[in-house]
This record gives structure tokens, sequence and C-alpha cells, in this order.
């Protein structure tokens, strides 16, 4: 780990308190709490373990979708994200390397002729996917047949893909799992469109607190800290980053 001089640690936490930004849309690493109302998961776990090494009282910032808490980067909200890596957001947070991925591809409705990720991108082809999702803004940049068409949220973009007829619905390969079950004769896709790589990140200008950062998130797969967390959270569906 990097030495926590008492620079690095009021880069990290300029109030003296951890400010934690937390996606709440990604239910693989977030959710809220059913007693106390409060976020918990993965990646409030492993903000903790954050705040108790560098020796300060921690304080989580729930966000209802990644675009939301990517804005507020340099809005002096948070010091500390746990978020997709995307080049759009990076020019305002840096980012560690992952400590997990997750796939995305695509659901297709009962009779569709798509079978795998590479064929769906063709002339005529309608997606349908959450805006600012780290998927959304990798489709955005490389899509070059199929129109996209961008809704607020995944729950909406599913019933716009029931309701509208849409050829396919984009997004995490678990959460697509479940709406599988609640539609019948639909069918995921063989292979991925990429893989979203989730990490945490600091504000910009924040050299110091980065480079903690970064050394915190390869300790913690090495160790076996974020298997631990995890599993401690039955969540099914993330592979730990190389």
């Amino acid at each position: 780990m990097i030495e926590l001089t008492a620079t690095v640690r009021s880069e990290i936490a300029p109030t003296g308190t951890l400010r934690v930004g937390l996606n709440m849309s990604n239910f693989l690493l977030t959710r809220t709490d059913a007693l106390s109302g409060q976020p918990a998961g993965v990646a409030h776990d492993l903000a903790c373990e954050l705040a108790r090494r560098v020796g300060l009282p921690v304080s989580m910032h729930p966000y209802p979708n990644p675009g939301a808490l990517a804005d507020a980067a340099n809005q002096n909200e948070w010091d500390v994200c746990f978020l997709a890596v995307e080049p759009q957001r990076a020019k305002e947070i840096d980012f560690t390397a992952a400590y997990v991925e997750i796939d995305a591809t695509y659901l297709v409705p009962s009779g569709s002729p798509l079978r795998c990720a590479e064929e769906v991108d063709r002339e005529g082809i309608r997606i349908i996917v959450p805006n600012r999702a780290a998927y959304e803004l990798y489709l955005t940049r490389t899509l070059k047949h199929a129109t996209l068409t961008r809704e607020q949220g995944a729950n909406a973009s599913f019933r716009r893909f029931v309701d509208e007829g849409f050829d396919a619905f984009a997004s995490l390969r678990p959460r697509l799992v479940s709406d599988q079950e609640t539609l019948p004769g639909s069918r995921i896709v063989e292979g991925r469109f990429t893989a979203v790589q989730q990490a945490a990140g600091a504000p910009k200008g924040r050299p110091g607190a980065a480079k903690y950062l970064g050394a915190f998130i390869e300790d913690i797969k090495a160790s076996g800290l974020v298997a631990k967390a995890i599993k401690d959270n039955n969540i099914t569906g993330l592979t730990i980053a190389a």
C-alpha cells in the first residue's frame, strides 16, 4: 500500500469524513437495506474498509443512476466513488483499475432470428438501453447500423422493450436473466458486446488520493476482500477483474 501521509489523507477526505458516492441502480454492487433504509452491498462494504484503513468516519452518498453520480464529480459532493469505467467519465474522474467485471449483452423476444451479440448491429434493428449506463455509452460509440433508443432506467427500458416490440434490450447479463424469466419465449443471445468494468475513482485534481485508491483496489483484490464482499452479499454475476 501507498504510505498514508497527512497530504494524502487530506486529498482523500478534505472535510475529515470520507464521502462515498454510490450508484444505487447497480443491484449487483449496491442495495438499500430493508431495515435501516441505508445503502448496503458490495461497494458499501469496500468503502467501509477504505474508511477503516485511512482512519476516518465514512458517509455514504447514494445516487439514483450512474449519470447522476458522474455529474457530481466536480461538485464537491463525494471524495471516492464506485462506478463503471468509461472514457467520458474519465474526463472528470481518475479511475483505478477494475475490481470486478460484468458482462453486457442483449435480450431478444420470442422468435427472434438474432443468435449472438455480433449479429445485433444490423440495419433495421431497434435496440433499447438504459440511458447513461456505461454500456449505453459504449454502444453509442460503437454501433454502426442498428438504431439505439435510450430510456431512463432498466425497468422502464424493459417495459418499452415488451410494449413497443423492440428487437433487443441491452443490459447487464444478471439483469437480463431475471427479465427473461418474466417474458416467456425470450432469450439471451450468445456472447457479449462488452464487459463493464467497475472501479473506484477520485475527482480529478487529487493525485495523491488517486494513487492511494489504486493501491487499495489492487490490495483488496489480491487479499480476497473483494471475493469476501461478494460472498457476504450473496451476489452472482460478478467476475473479479485481473
